[in-house]
């Protein structure tokens, strides 16, 4: 069976709870808030929400971000069977995960997203889900970086044509013209900086404003009698 599609919370390796805490406070926020736009993911998208393209582009979007550092695709689907999409009818999910799932095959990752994709559609049967690409990874080229590519194309091809789900390419800029990553974009070649945070939230931002805005209640402009 493949572990990436079966529900799994994250382990206490470190034995304070922190995982289930914040999954817990998640859950909290669903039934206090009423967001247009929810993110579920992992690290690429919890480092970016302290930028400032971050604050630009997603704090006017009436969004909440429920990434969490170190999640795999089995974590975040352990999240949705267990309250993170109750209690709250976005628009937009923004799904973003399996950069971490390192040791699975890019096959077994991109099953574990379509895996998510079909838990938030049972909840959510009308919103919109978004899956922004992987991002490249490491320096220099690698094979973590190829596997992310692999599973990007996978995931584009198990996704097609399904109802509304939409690929967004969100790597452009990232690897520079010798083939490497600068850490003037990725600090550590994996999590942005507000340069390379920037670059991955512009088109991410177009396509978010555009359903938003396609999906809004016409005026009514009859005159009143």
């Amino acid at each position: 069976m493949n572990p990436c599609v079966l529900p799994t919370p994250l382990p206490d390796l470190d034995g304070d709870k922190r995982w289930h805490s914040i999954h817990r406070r998640f859950i909290s926020d669903c039934r206090e808030k009423d967001p247009d736009v929810i993110f579920l993911g992992d690290c690429i998208f919890e480092t970016v929400q302290d930028t400032e393209a971050w604050n630009q582009y997603f704090a006017p979007l009436h969004c909440l971000n429920f990434s969490i550092r170190d999640d795999c695709t089995e974590h975040v689907l352990w999240r949705i069977e267990n309250g993170a999409l109750d209690n709250v009818n976005p628009k937009i999910v923004v799904l973003h995960v399996g950069t971490n799932n390192v040791r699975n095959s890019a096959e077994e990752v991109a099953e574990g997203v379509l895996a998510n994709v079909t838990k938030i559609r049972q909840k959510l049967p009308n919103a919109y889900i978004v899956l922004p690409s992987l991002l490249p990874r490491g320096q220099q080229p690698n094979k973590l970086r190829e596997k992310n590519a692999n599973i990007n194309e996978v995931v584009n091809g198990l996704t097609k044509g399904l109802y509304r789900v939409q690929t967004v390419a969100i790597d452009k800029g990232l690897i520079q013209s010798d083939g490497s990553i600068s850490h003037h974009d990725m600090f550590d070649y994996k999590n942005l900086t507000n340069a390379g945070a920037k670059k991955i939230l512009e088109p991410l931002y177009d396509l978010l404003s555009q359903i938003l805005n396609e999906n809004e209640p016409e005026n009514d402009l009859t005159p009143s009698e």
